[in-house]
């Protein structure tokens, strides 16, 4: 990969990468950190990555930089989510996409991950599982797992409204 096709990585998936960050973790800094990690370790693997497999490449070294990142959280603010949960479920909601958002936060990360990939930046099945080293049966069947998961949770708050 040259240098020039690495600027033009940077123009080209930048935006992209970050919106699917900031998707999944909810936190604008740390989506700012987690895609420049990807791109300086693009930099720094700039001679043993092919040119044509840099949007594959960076991809999943977001989705990993920002699993184990969230998993570092998890196991800093445990208590803290703990005590998050329990209000929000006293709250009520009113905006639709708040109440989406909440059920997605709900899913595990492996079934948000394919999901967000899926149907905020559609991706096809083939290209999420090289994302996310899975074959195309278990994303297909993450992304059957969470829409349900999602039915459930939506209807569930439908009969409590």
């Amino acid at each position: 990969m040259t240098i020039n096709e690495y600027n033009l990585a940077v123009t080209d998936y930048s935006d992209r990468l970050f919106r699917f960050v900031l998707k999944s973790i909810r936190d604008v800094h740390k989506a700012e950190d987690i895609v420049q990690d990807s791109f300086e370790k693009l930099w720094k693997n700039l001679d043993n990555v092919d040119g044509k497999k840099v949007k594959s490449y960076l991809f999943t070294t977001a989705y990993h930089t920002m699993i184990d990142n969230i998993r570092k959280d998890k196991r800093s603010s445990y208590y803290e989510d703990m005590t998050m949960n329990d209000e929000g479920h006293e709250s009520n909601y009113s905006d639709l996409s708040e109440i989406l958002n909440e059920a997605v936060k709900q899913l595990p990360e492996v079934q948000r991950m394919v999901l967000l990939l899926r149907d905020y930046e559609g991706y096809s099945y083939q290209e999420i599982g090289e994302l996310t080293n899975l074959n195309e049966s278990q994303v297909k069947v993450y992304i059957y797992r969470a829409r349900v998961f999602l039915k459930k949770y939506l209807v569930k708050l439908d009969l409590v409204v």
